[in-house]
């Protein structure tokens, strides 16, 4: 579980609820007309720019990623990818059997090379399973985009909706107040959700959209490094070309 995200997220809503009671009471700031302009017309709007197969997973994907934990960094797997090399040159492949692997992927390319798969259906596989996990981010990052600019823009709608019903009721004193209402709460919410939900965990997924990417593509080439049977100096020696600069020359001090 990402602390920094679910912090954020409630220390972001908790602070502007503590506002709103020290100023009044919360029922004031509950409006339902404007909960189904802003929440309402934004899903609605974000359904026109995608399939609807494709929202309910993206959406899913999109806070399963988000919210996940850190996985392990580049140089966890690269310490892990040379000690699976040193078990295969010791052992052969079948050493790898039994071996407990901490990222999937990787124990999927290890259980790859214990089965004896040539090299190009591991290359390929691993590389196809990379896209495509790669694909699913950049939707959920896609709809998640969709939704915060739309949350905004249907806010500035419902706020002209209540001032239209405000201006059209001006000789009903009893009228103006709600009207108002949904004028003004309608933006609150609009910028609630794209500032506070939408928009970080878009920029959340860039992230780990980028961290991603080099984990798979390097975790595909230690394991086609171990398939191959090189030896694991070079295995570790190629694979920390991954790592930023300061970090790769500790290691190949520590090596």
């Amino acid at each position: 579980m990402d602390l920094a995200t679910i912090v954020g997220i409630v220390g972001a809503l908790g602070i502007v609820t503590a506002a709103i009671f020290m100023g009044g009471s919360f029922g004031q700031f509950v409006d339902i007309p404007s909960i189904l302009i802003v929440f309402g017309g934004g899903i609605m709007a974000t359904l026109i720019r995608f399939q609807l197969a494709d929202v309910g997973s993206a959406f899913g994907t999109g806070f399963k990623v988000a919210l996940a934990g850190k996985g392990p960094s580049p140089r966890d797997l690269i310490n892990e990818i040379t000690h699976l090399g040193e078990i295969v040159r010791k052992s052969g492949p079948l050493g790898l059997e039994n071996v407990d692997v901490s990222d999937p992927t990787l124990a999927k390319g290890v259980q790859y090379i214990a089965d004896g798969y040539e090299l190009d259906f591991i290359r390929e596989s691993m590389e196809r399973e990379r896209d495509l996990q790669l694909t699913r981010l950049s939707e959920g990052k896609r709809v998640m985009k969709a939704l915060g600019d739309s949350a905004p823009a249907f806010g500035m709608i419902g706020t002209l909706v209540g001032l239209v019903q405000m201006l059209a009721n001006m000789d009903d004193p009893s009228a103006i107040g709600p009207s108002m209402a949904v004028a003004l709460l309608t933006t609150l919410y609009g910028a609630l959700i794209s500032n506070v939900v939408c928009l970080p965990l878009v920029d959340k997924l860039d992230a780990k959209f980028e961290v991603e990417e080099i984990n798979q593509t390097l975790i595909i080439d230690g394991v086609l490094q171990i398939r191959e049977s090189k030896s694991p100096a070079l295995i570790k020696e190629m694979l920390i070309a991954y790592l930023p600069e300061k970090i790769r020359a500790s290691m190949q001090e520590a090596a």
